[in-house]
């Protein structure tokens, strides 16, 4: 057997980049020696894996069949390494989650996992659901963690727990901390996230269903931005209750009550169907309650 796990490792590096230069920089090799490996695999192979486009490098039909292979053997790799170095248990994953999960749901897990499993090393991308799922898609991330539903089939969905979006407004606002009307909201400003995040797509499917057109006059892609534009009387909001929790506390912000619009939604935690099961990836589920 002439392949190595060298030549496997740079492949999917590659794949994962894009691009010689930054593959090799991730597996601290040279550009020269990264795209010698590359040479050689697929020469061994007999096949092309990538289409060129200058130094831009996509994978074509036998590169997609070929990287969840590769990523295999090396997860497979990886996990005996680690076994025989001690008997310590040890990891390294790439995560991906939408803000709201990422700022309010998983940093007390990952603090507990990091308690229970010291010897761990994971790198957390925070951007929306949809930029998230397309990671999980080209093997970027190992776990993506996503709000609301999944549409694709080449994914494996788990539903990991249950949120509600709220309309809301600043303290003086006629309608805060009561229950509105559709006739009340239907010619208000609205500040909201940006189309492609999961907080969007429950609203937009809210307001479909109620026949409504709301005016946007604002998105944002940070919570924050939109908590704060809010409380300086810009329009209304609309978020996850994780988000709204502490400024309803401190009185800086109102609930609007809008009980003619289902608002509820599932946060999912998405894998790739052909990506393997490590049993780092196995712990990181079992922390949130899921058996595969």
């Amino acid at each position: 057997m002439k392949i190595t796990l060298r030549q496997l490792e740079i492949f999917a590096a590659i794949a994962i980049h894009g691009q010689v230069t930054s593959a090799a920089e991730s597996v601290a090799m040279t550009q020269s020696a990264a795209s010698m490996a590359l040479g050689d695999l697929e020469r061994q192979l007999d096949i092309r894996l990538f289409d060129r486009f200058g130094r831009q490098l996509i994978l074509n039909e036998a590169g997609r069949q070929l990287l969840p292979k590769a990523l295999e053997v090396l997860d497979r790799i990886r996990e005996i390494e680690a076994e025989g170095r001690d008997s310590a248990f040890s990891f390294d994953l790439r995560l991906g989650a939408s803000l709201t999960i990422g700022n309010h749901l998983l940093p007390p897990l990952l603090a507990d996992l990091k308690r229970r499993h010291s010897r761990n090393q994971i790198q957390l991308l925070l951007k929306n659901s949809e930029q998230v799922i397309a990671d999980v898609l080209a093997y970027r991330i190992d776990i993506g963690f996503v709000e609301g539903p999944v549409k694709d089939e080449r994914l494996r969905q788990f539903v990991w727990c249950h949120d509600r979006l709220s309309v809301f407004t600043y303290p003086d606002h006629p309608l805060a901390g009561k229950s509105a009307t559709q006739e009340d909201i239907r010619n208000v400003s609205w500040v909201l996230r940006e189309k492609g995040s999961g907080t969007r797509e429950v609203f937009d499917r809210a307001v479909a269903s109620a026949t409504l057109s709301p005016r946007v006059d604002f998105e944002f892609e940070q919570p924050e931005a939109i908590r704060q534009c809010v409380r300086s009387k810009l329009g209304m909001g609309c978020l996850s209750i994780f988000e709204l929790r502490d400024a309803f506390q401190a009185g800086w912000l109102a609930p609007v009550s809008t009980p003619f619009w289902n608002l509820e939604r599932k946060f999912q935690i998405v894998m790739h169907r052909d990506k393997h099961l490590s049993r780092s990836i196995r712990t990181i589920l079992a922390q949130c309650g899921i058996n595969p």
